[in-house]
């Protein structure tokens, strides 16, 4: 068979070829894109198609799966009653596809192509030309064709699948497989009818088989009065407890605005607690750093109280033959000459000691000289005529003919000696005896002068050490009484 024209069947033989029928479907085909002049519009009838190389022979399409079909040679050779016994009306049968699971629920589904059936099954198809059933043939110019052209086997053949279609929900014809399926689709739904059938059939003749208890009736209306009475009193409960659930709600929402309120008060609190530990700190910080400060200062006063200011601020000591003061040698030898600036600091150092222990002592001042130590150009002062005596030199061989620094130095023993005087008179003596200038060494009872002037270097710097000396003892009494006091 060759392949299938696209303005629908053709025959060998006849006079109008490519006559297309209403309401059927062509067999698509390559050919359908080639130019062709315009095709008979089809009005009704199966879809066919001509195999141009046998006569007399017509194909048609399965309505389902669109596949060619050809049509056994029995159904040309049906005789009027077979024709009319298809011609009766059957109940019928969902549209099932046979590609579809098969449905218990009996679902019907539209086929794709109704088909309009004619009155009868050899009706002339001249009869039908304005109507709505039967086939009507039109040409390329829109007018109709002698019903003679048409074959009677393409007619009989067309006329019985359109009355098929219509006693049923399915089109036909239909291909060998996609008919197996729908019989086998139509099997398990006949199946599933029986079943339910027979379950219907069961409960019925159980309902036939039970009787009436006017007993079991009043016991059964008493339970159903108590269970409406149950339901009335929980529906009561029921409502009283949406009540309850509304107020609960209500007061769920108030707490958790109270939650939220305190929660803010919480987070502000833990802020001002925050400020306030950190300022508590800062402030424990400062106790313990002013705490410590008062320790130290406290530790320095106790200190301070028990150090001796005189004995702290002048140490009187001896190298060899010199006798120091602070570490200054107070005095010169031959062999070891001392420079004048070092003597000069001395006798600075030795003339604010006499003033410190006279003033600790509660002396005034002293008679006919005033003392002013002035570091290394410290004086002696004659209150009578307020001349100036430098105790401090200068060396050279001008101290030989200067005794302006003699002088100073015998005022200065002079004021030594009222100090002595003075502390005699609190019960302490000084140990060497001084007079006029000289000091009396007890062991040998010889005087030593304090002047340089006519005097050995050697002498003038022991008469220094029992100055010294004294000066020491001095030191040590005002230590022990004044300080403690």
């Amino acid at each position: 068979m060759s392949g299938p024209s696209p303005s629908g069947p053709s025959f060998d033989g006849d006079s109008n070829p490519s006559v297309p029928f209403r309401g059927q479907q062509p067999l698509p085909s390559a050919a359908a894109a080639a130019p062709a002049p315009t095709p008979a519009v089809p009005v009704g009838g199966a879809a066919a198609m001509g195999d141009s190389s046998s006569n007399n022979r017509v194909s048609f399409v399965c309505q389902r799966c669109l596949s060619p079909l050809q049509i056994d040679p029995s159904f040309y050779t049906m005789n009027e009653h077979t024709l009319a016994d298809l011609r009766l009306t059957i109940s019928p049968t969902p549209d099932i596809d046979p590609g579809d699971p098969p449905s218990s629920d009996g679902d019907k589904r539209q086929p794709p192509h109704r088909l309009s059936v004619p009155p009868s099954p050899f009706r002339h198809l001249q009869d039908s030309g304005g109507g709505n059933h039967g086939f009507t043939l039109v040409d390329e110019t829109g007018g109709e064709t002698p019903t003679s052209s048409l074959g009677r086997k393409l007619r009989t053949t067309a006329e019985l699948f359109d009355l098929i279609s219509n006693n049923g929900d399915i089109d036909h014809p239909l291909c060998e497989e996609c008919t197996d399926a729908l019989l086998d689709a139509m099997d398990q739904q006949l199946k599933l009818s029986e079943e339910e059938a027979q379950e219907y059939q069961a409960y019925l003749q159980k309902l036939d088989q039970e009787t009436e208890d006017d007993g079991r009736v009043a016991d059964l209306e008493k339970e159903l009065a108590a269970l409406q009475t149950d339901e009335s009193r929980l529906k009561d409960e029921l409502g009283g407890l949406k009540t309850e659930l509304a107020e609960a709600e209500a007061e769920l929402q108030s707490q958790l605005a109270e939650k939220a309120r305190l929660e803010r008060d919480e987070q502000k609190y833990w802020k001002e607690y925050s400020k306030h530990k950190r300022e508590l700190l800062n402030a424990e910080d400062n106790y313990r750093s002013l705490d410590c400060r008062l320790r130290y200062t406290q530790s320095q006063i106790d200190k301070l109280k028990k150090m001796n200011v005189f004995t702290a601020s002048f140490h009187i000591w001896h190298v060899g033959h010199f006798a120091t003061i602070n570490g200054f040698r107070l005095g010169r030898l031959p062999s070891v000459p001392v420079e004048w600036a070092e003597i000069n600091a001395a006798w600075g150092q030795t003339a604010l000691l006499l003033t410190c222990l006279a003033k600790a002592v509660g002396m005034d001042g002293f008679q006919r000289f005033q003392v002013v130590p002035y570091g290394n150009y410290s004086y002696v002062k004659v209150l009578d005529d307020d001349k100036v005596l430098r105790l401090y030199g200068t060396g050279g061989f001008r101290r030989i003919f200067d005794s302006n620094f003699d002088q100073a130095m015998v005022a200065f023993l002079d004021c030594l000696q009222q100090f002595a005087t003075e502390v005699e008179r609190l019960g302490f003596s000084l140990p060497y005896e001084m007079d006029k200038g000289k000091i009396r060494d007890n062991n040998t009872g010889q005087y030593f002068p304090v002047k340089l002037q006519f005097n050995s270097e050697d002498l003038w710097t022991k008469a220094l050490r029992y100055m010294l000396t004294n000066l020491k003892w001095g030191l040590a009494f005002v230590s022990t009484k004044y300080m403690k006091q």
